[in-house]
């Protein structure tokens, strides 16, 4: 009797080669890209003193609830209900994190401290360039310093970390506000209520992706009446109108004596890529001060490269007096976007400095003691195993990107002789295991 049982789909049920939407593979020149920014990153971070730390990628929802901001928090997190009925998020950024860290140990933690880490993080949003539901970022953050010389510090190192990539002045510029200063305007000049405030501020911030006239339409709802900027920069060298009467609001007058400040302070440091910028916001709720975004200057990739600011009440939600903090994040998509567009990456070379290629198995010992005696001396070696024809292993290293071969077989496993050759432009030398400065001088 026949098995009417019918079979299984085989196609239907192949499991796909793709990874999951919004995330990446990290193929070897992948990953090599992320090593080499990651490796800059933390160079300049402890260039400027900072030390490393990091945490869990799973932190209680309550932590983001707290600060982060609605929009964050109900719509982009990857939350769940674990098996103990705690509601857990995988992290969709650090700084609660470790404000959280420094909250619980901050009597045994020497102030002012500088701290770093480059953690994974996630969130649930429509991937699009310079956007993944999952990336890297750096997190550089200092607690304890009141005076602006903290958001000072932290600009100069985003200045001095797009410069160790090789960037230049013209690449990028840097963009600051202050939420003190916006406080100050929402209560004082625009009078609106708490409320309010929060909803413009929200509004202000999707300002660059709507018309002026939606703009406009949706300020009013929430105003009340036609909403203007004051405008607090010089125009022509002037001023507004309406620049003298709000600059005699001590509110108003002080945060902007203190955002002039920082500009001016930056300008007569070298940095002077730096300008005002009235409509920056920055979405997360916890921001208290000085606020900034490094926007790429060319006009492929003409947005928001990263950016950060003053949080110096962060550590309430923990119940603890608060601690002044300013600190930054850097992804590490937008960062490769960046280098991408202006040609800053290295290219690709294998880690694998010499391959060595063997004619036959028989001669796999002397490609072994060739390949130790290379090791030893600080060279990266990978042997080919495969038994191939030598063409076909010289086209193998050249495809993975390793500079230099070595054939084994007959004449070298009695000499102990061999050449060295290197694919790029084919020059060679003759060695031996001995001769261990002049193969290093050649390769290196």
């Amino acid at each position: 009797m026949k098995d009417s049982a019918k079979k299984p789909d085989d196609k239907k049920n192949k499991i796909s080669v793709e990874s999951y939407k919004g995330v990446r593979d990290f193929y070897p020149e992948d990953q090599a890209v992320q090593e080499y920014i990651f490796g800059i990153w933390k160079k300049v971070a402890e260039r400027f003193g900072y030390n490393r730390y990091d945490a869990s990628i799973i932190e209680a929802s309550e932590l983001y609830h707290a600060k982060s901001g609605e929009e964050l928090v109900n719509e982009q997190t990857y939350s769940f209900v674990d098996r103990g009925g705690r509601e857990v998020t995988l992290r969709p950024e650090m700084t609660p994190s470790v404000a959280r860290m420094i909250a619980g140990k901050r009597r045994e933690i020497g102030f002012p401290a500088r701290w770093y880490s480059i953690p994974n993080l996630f969130r649930y949003e429509r991937p699009q360039r310079g956007r993944m539901r999952e990336h890297w970022q750096l997190n550089v953050d200092v607690f304890g310093i009141n005076s602006i010389e903290a958001d000072i510090e932290m600009m100069t190192m985003a200045d001095a970390l797009l410069k160790e990539f090789g960037a230049s002045d013209k690449d990028f510029v840097i963009k600051v506000s202050s939420r003190k200063l916006l406080n100050a305007l929402f209560a004082n000049w625009y009078e609106l209520d708490a409320n309010q405030s929060q909803q413009m501020q929200k509004l202000i911030d999707r300002k660059a992706k709507m018309s002026p006239e939606d703009f406009n339409t949706e300020a009013e709802k929430i105003v009340g009446k036609a909403f203007k900027f004051l405008n607090l920069s010089k125009k022509d060298g002037k001023h507004s109108d309406d620049y003298e009467e709000a600059m005699a609001i001590p509110t108003i007058r002080e945060a902007k004596t203190e955002l002039d400040n920082v500009i001016s302070t930056l300008n007569k440091r070298g940095i002077k890529n730096v300008e005002y910028d009235e409509t920056l916001i920055r979405g997360f709720d916890y921001y208290t001060g000085i606020i900034f975004e490094v926007f790429d200057t060319n006009p492929k990739n003409n947005r928001s490269i990263f950016g950060g600011g003053r949080y110096d009440d962060l550590l309430k939600i923990f119940g603890e007096e608060k601690i002044p903090a300013v600190g930054f994040g850097i992804g590490d998509v937008t960062m490769r976007d960046f280098l991408e567009t202006r040609e800053l990456l290295p290219k690709y070379v294998s880690k694998a400095e010499i391959m060595l290629c063997v004619m036959d198995m028989e001669f796999n010992d002397s490609a072994n003691l060739i390949a130790e005696s290379l090791r030893k001396s600080g060279i990266n070696v990978a042997v080919n195993y495969s038994e191939k024809k030598i063409g076909d292993q010289i086209k193998s290293a050249d495809k993975q990107a390793i500079p230099y071969i070595v054939v084994v077989g007959p004449v070298e496993a009695e000499s102990r002789t061999f050449n060295i050759k290197r694919l790029s432009d084919g020059s060679e030398i003759t060695t031996n295991l001995e001769e261990t400065a002049k193969i290093i001088n050649f390769i290196k």
